[in-house]
């Protein structure tokens, strides 16, 4: 993306580095202050709740994307590793401009569709969007579920897609809504590189389809342009293209040395 190269070029050096770091060592910290400290209103302060942030608490807008996993500590563990380990990922692939434009622009995302809907949201889905990237750009990558388990993230990635589709199907305009946002940062950075491959797809599989149609009605693959012999008259028999005719014009080996060369 050349736009984005551009922009990259002239606010490079104000990108934040590690910034998923920084981002799960929040998510430790309030964690730690919820389940251990005891302080399960501090919840409350942090979510994003557009009907309180227009009524002054600004700070909503950014203190979402802090708020843990609420689940137990191991999973936590998990989920914590995880969200670093496609950060990190990422912003290796890409470098610190582009992935603090890539997390940010989620953000804003989640953001517009929670005005848009009324409702309230936490990082969950700008998280998804990190892992789909992730998946994205090292499909091979395998993870240790629960820490046992070794599984390509493609796979994982598959079970996401089908689990938003399943919901963007029966669930309702709300959540619909919300899956939209959180996903396009990822098809900002990823959706002409899956129409490109979709057509090219499409022209290969439609070139093999042809090939074999082809083949099949010829009932041959090889066929001397003198004598007119294939390779189904006689299988032993060896062909060979002539490389000083002018076009792509198959010979027999008794006929290859021995006709006139077409121009």
């Amino acid at each position: 993306m050349k736009w984005l190269d551009k922009l990259d070029s002239k606010f490079g050096k104000f990108a934040i580095k590690n910034l998923m770091l920084y981002i799960i060592i929040a998510n430790a910290i309030i964690y730690f202050v919820i389940f251990f400290m005891g302080r399960t209103d501090i919840v409350q302060f942090l979510y994003l709740d557009t009907g309180k942030v227009m009524s002054g608490e600004i700070w909503r807008l950014f203190t979402f994307v802090l708020l843990p996993p609420m689940t137990s500590p191991f999973f936590l563990v998990f989920a914590l590793y995880f969200y670093y380990l496609a950060g990190n990922g990422l912003e290796h692939q890409w470098g610190s401009f582009k992935f603090n434009f890539y997390y940010f622009s989620g953000m804003i995302g989640i953001i517009i569709a929670s005005f848009i809907t009324g409702g309230i949201s936490n990082a969950t889905f700008l998280n998804l969007s990190l892992f789909l990237a992730f998946a994205r750009l090292y499909p091979d990558y395998e993870i240790l579920l629960f820490f046992i388990l070794p599984i390509p993230v493609r796979y994982m990635a598959i079970f996401n897609w089908l689990y938003m589709g399943y919901n963007f199907i029966f669930s309702d305009n709300q959540y619909r809504i919300l899956i939209v946002f959180c996903l396009l940062n990822y098809f900002v950075f990823f959706g002409k590189e899956i129409v490109v491959s979709t057509k090219n797809k499409k022209r290969s599989h439609r070139y093999k389809a042809a090939t074999e149609t082809y083949v099949n009605s010829k009932n041959y693959i090889h066929k001397c342009e003198v004598c007119g012999i294939t390779d189904v008259d006689n299988p032993n028999m060896e062909f060979r293209y002539c490389s000083k005719c002018n076009g792509h014009y198959e010979y027999c080996i008794d006929h290859l040395k021995n006709h006139e060369h077409k121009k």
